[in-house]
């Protein structure tokens, strides 16, 4: 079990960096300044715990594959664990808070959270803190230092490099428009802010307009039918990823409009119409936030549990794909829903995304 655990932490440390972080927000500023390491005065509770996931979720591809993710984890991890419960909140606040309520109700030792709210998860993230629950939360965050660490990915980098490269692709000037996923989440302002903070240089940047399509194929190739009834030129799509990119790109097909420069995210079925087209001189970039990001939140929570050094902020980088590297992603066997930067084996994903 020693010898696990110590291979548990190795790969945390291989994975992961911790740098300082500040993510502005209005509702809430983290630290500047953290320490590299926090550590527990002892070891909470033996071995095996009792796990929750607190997902907002399971209505697109990728929040089912990151659920896959914490699973094949923790059947990776069962000498830790003795049992599993995962709530899914359909998207509902008050649900949400619930689920939480139960599995605090429950007696779970640690508590992984994906929230729908920053904010209004608060209240409830910190009463399972303070009673001494492991509480670590992971893709969409809560504005709270009152838990035990936070998985980042860093969305503003996320949104900064597909503005970044957009914009070079214009060589500074051009009409854009903006794909975005849900009003009120995290991932979607920060995103958002990341593009932003590059476009707000260029001031021959026009956006002509924005949408929130929620991530979403039908709603993402709506929107984008909407812009091309609207604008007789557009330039460039900066996308906020999920499926919208590939409901953008068939927009334009339909349209009979020429393929432009679209930032997505590595969806699969992104990524088939991304090299289906790059005959036709279509450009793109994904960057990504990988789904495997669920296991990496439920491997800081056993170390911490466990009394072993961990990150009080872990930051995962965020790959990104290239029309350079574009061969070496995507999966033709596999479905549109598929995501590409995954740690599931081969074995599991096939039996996942069955035609």
């Amino acid at each position: 079990m020693k010898k696990s655990l110590i291979l548990v932490m190795i790969l945390i440390l291989l994975a992961c960096f911790i740098s300082s972080i500040a993510f502005s927000q209005e509702e809430y500023q983290y630290p500047k300044e953290t320490t590299c390491f926090q550590f527990t005065a002892k070891r909470i509770k033996e071995p095996p715990y009792l796990v929750g996931l607190s997902n907002f979720s399971v209505l697109n591809s990728w929040r089912v594959q990151m659920v896959e993710e914490f699973k094949q984890q923790a059947e990776q991890r069962k000498d830790f664990i003795k049992e599993v419960y995962i709530t899914n909140a359909n998207d509902n606040i008050a649900k949400q808070i619930a689920d939480i309520e139960d599995l605090i109700a429950k007696g779970v030792d640690i508590l992984l959270i994906t929230a729908i709210s920053p904010t209004a998860l608060v209240p409830v993230v910190e009463k399972a803190y303070q009673q001494g629950i492991v509480v670590v939360d992971f893709d969409n965050l809560v504005y709270t230092d009152n838990i035990t660490s936070h998985i980042i990915v860093d969305q503003e980098a996320f949104g900064r490099v597909g503005g970044e490269w957009l914009v070079k692709e214009l060589n500074g000037k051009g009409n854009i428009i903006i794909l975005n996923g849900a009003s009120g989440t995290s991932i979607n302002a920060e995103r958002e802010n990341g593009a932003m903070s590059v476009f707000e240089q260029y001031p021959d940047i026009k956006i002509l307009g924005k949408a929130y399509a929620h991530w979403d194929y039908a709603e993402g190739k709506k929107a984008t039918e909407n812009f091309l009834a609207a604008h007789p030129q557009i330039d460039g799509v900066w996308s906020q990823g999920g499926a919208m990119t590939q409901g953008a790109i068939e927009a334009f097909v339909e349209a009979g409009r020429p393929l432009i420069p679209m930032t997505g995210e590595d969806n699969n079925g992104f990524l088939k119409l991304w090299r289906k087209y790059q005959p036709q001189g279509l450009k793109a970039i994904s960057t990504s936030m990988p789904t495997f990001c669920s296991a990496v939140a439920l491997d800081v929570a056993l170390a911490a549990i466990q009394g072993f050094p961990y990150y009080k902020y872990t930051v995962i980088p965020i790959p990104t794909i290239t029309n350079e590297d574009l061969n070496k992603y995507v999966r033709e066997d596999l479905p549109d829903s598929f995501w590409a930067n995954t740690r599931l084996s081969d074995e599991t994903i096939k039996k996942i995304f069955t035609r």
